[in-house]
C-alpha cells in the first residue's frame, strides 16, 4: 500500500505484534513510568533526539518533564538537535544557542550534532539514498532515546519517532537538502508526498541502524496542533484533546499507535489533524516503514494505568476532554 493519503484499519494489517505502553499521565512522573518500561537497552552515553522548538513556541515537551527524566533517569543523557534547514532562529550554531536559552533548555548542555561538521551513514534497502548525512556528533553516542511531541506537520502530514529521527538527525545543510530538495530546482520544498516520506524514513533507518537494539522510543500526545514545532508561535491553534503518552522499541509500532489513537477519537476532535496526514500523503511513512522491516504495524498496546492489561485505542481515547490551552 504506496497510497499516502489512505489509512489502513489494524484490520487490514498483517505480521507480528509489539509491545506499545500507555498512560493517560501527561506528566513528568508519567514519562518516568513509560521510560523505565522501554529503557533495557538503553547504556552508555545516550542521546536525547528532542525537538527543543523555535522561540517561544508553546507545544514543545515541558522542559520540567525532560528535566526530571534526565536528572533521575538518564545520567549519561543529553537532548540532542541539529541545525535548521530554513533560515531563521536555529539556522547557525549561534542563533540555536540563544533560541535553547529563550525556550529555557539551560538544565542541559545541548549538543547540536552538526556543530563540528557532518558524517555519512548507511542506509541500507533504500530506493532514495545509500548514505544519509547526519550531525558527526551523533556518532558520539551509544544508545539513542527518540523524545518525541507527536504532532501535524505542515509537510509531513505527522510528526512522529519517524520524522523526529530522520528530519532531526540529519544534518541542516546536508542532509536535510537530500530530503526536502531535488537537485538543481529553485523550490528549496520541491519534495512532497510519498517520496518525502520515503526520504524522511530512509534517513531514519540509517540512524537507528546505527543503534541497533540501543534505541528506545517514546511519543507525547498533547498540544497536537495541525503544525510542527518548527513553526513556533505562528502554530495553528489546538483543537485535538490531549490523550496520553506511548513507549515502545519498536518505532513503527509507535508511530502506528499514535496515528491510531487520532483516528480512535470522536470525528469532531481528530478532523483537523486526521485532514492535515491524510491530504499531505503522510501514511506513507508507516507503510515504507514496514516495507523496510523497521517493525510492526500491529501491536499490543499495555495500558500501564490499570494493572497492564491490553486496551485498545477506543478504549484509551474514551473520556478525553476537549483541548483547553
Amino acid at each position: 500500500m504506496t497510497d499516502g493519503s489512505r489509512y489502513i484499519p489494524y484490520n487490514e494489517r498483517s505480521g507480528n505484534e509489539s509491545i506499545v505502553y500507555f498512560t493517560r499521565d501527561l506528566s513528568s512522573d508519567g514519562l518516568r513510568k513509560l521510560y523505565s518500561r522501554i529503557n533495557q537497552n538503553i547504556t552508555g552515553k545516550v542521546a536525547v533526539k528532542l525537538h527543543t522548538g523555535e522561540p517561544n513556541g508553546p507545544n514543545i515537551i515541558p522542559r520540567e518533564w525532560v528535566k526530571s527524566l534526565i536528572e533521575n533517569d538518564i545520567p549519561e543523557g543529553r537532548i540532542v538537535e541539529t541545525n535548521s534547514y530554513y533560515e531563521g532562529d536555529r539556522y547557525t550554531t549561534e542563533q540555536h544557542r540563544e533560541t535553547l536559552k529563550v525556550n529555557g533548555w539551560t538544565f542541559s548542555n545541548v549538543d547540536i550534532l552538526d556543530e563540528l561538521g557532518t558524517a555519512l551513514l548507511p542506509v541500507k534497502g533504500g530506493k532514495w539514498f545509500t548514505k544519509m548525512s547526519v550531525g558527526v556528533n551523533l556518532l558520539n553516542y551509544d544508545s539513542l532515546l527518540a523524545l518525541t511531541h507527536f504532532k501535524g506537520h505542515v509537510q509531513g502530514g505527522f510528526g512522529g519517532s519517524d520524522k523526529n529521527i530522520g528530519i532531526g538527525c540529519a544534518d541542516g545543510r546536508i542532509g536535510k537538502a537530500m530530503i526536502h530538495t531535488t537537485p538543481g530546482q529553485p523550490d528549496q520544498w520541491d519534495i512532497a508526498k510519498e517520496e518525502f516520506m520515503e526520504r524522511i524514513t530512509e534517513s531514519t533507518k540509517a540512524t537507528i541502524d546505527h543503534f541497533g537494539k540501543h534505541a528506545a522510543y517514546i511519543n507525547v500526545l498533547r498540544n497536537m496542533s495541525v503544525s510542527c514545532d518548527c513553526e513556533g508561535v505562528a502554530a495553528e491553534p489546538v483543537v485535538t484533546p490531549n490523550i496520553g503518552i506511548l513507549a515502545s522499541l519498536d518505532i513503527l509500532a509507535i508511530d502506528s499507535a499514535s496515528v491510531d489513537l487520532v483516528y480512535a477519537l470522536p470525528e469532531h476532535f481528530h478532523h483537523d489533524l486526521v485532514e492535515r496526514m491524510e491530504s499531505r500523503h503522510g501514511h506513507r511513512q508507516l507503510s515504507y516503514m514496514k516495507e523496510l522491516c523497521m517493525g510492526n504495524d500491529r501491536y499490543v498496546m499495555i495500558d500501564t494505568d490499570n494493572g497492564d492489561s491490553r486496551i485498545y485505542p477506543s478504549d484509551a481515547v474514551k473520556g478525553v476532554k476537549p483541548f483547553e490551552g
